[in-house]
């Protein structure tokens, strides 16, 4: 049987491979460095996490759907 992909498969598949590109999604190497950069502290990570958030959310860096 073949398989084709939507219309909305296809958008969302552009979608995910333009915000890689763009590193907009954490990889599991990202995630590593992240931890490994507060020393695996969650309280250091969860800060880091937020705050990084925040200064995206302020500089309009990725659309808030």
């Amino acid at each position: 049987m073949k398989k084709t992909m939507t219309a909305k498969q296809i958008a969302d598949y552009e979608q995910l491979c333009m915000d890689h590109a763009n590193g907009r999604i954490l990889t599991s190497d990202g995630l590593r460095l992240v931890c490994e950069s507060n020393n695996l502290d969650p309280e250091a990570i969860g800060k880091h996490v937020l705050e990084v958030y925040t200064k995206f959310r302020t500089e309009c860096v990725y659309d808030i759907q």
